[in-house]
């Protein structure tokens, strides 16, 4: 089971998808453009733990983290 976590003000929400189901994937796919094209930033944690910046929907990876653009002032 995949995971989509985004991070924002509130904490995170996690939304968890069968990457075997073709709508779930689909809907997970049109999350991940919609959230970057919202600003979101997306990275990925590979099996070593490491994390990469990823720009566009992988529906192959286990989790993918979203972060919210940094507004500073």
């Amino acid at each position: 089971m995949a995971t989509q976590i985004v991070m924002d003000q509130s904490g995170d929400t996690r939304h968890h998808f069968d990457a075997k189901d073709v709508k779930a994937l689909s809907d997970a796919e049109r999350r991940f453009k919609a959230l970057t094209g919202a600003g979101f930033t997306a990275a990925v944690r590979n099996a070593n733990g490491e994390v990469s910046l990823v720009r566009s929907f992988d529906p192959n990876a286990e989790e993918t983290v979203f972060f919210p653009r940094l507004v500073g002032g």
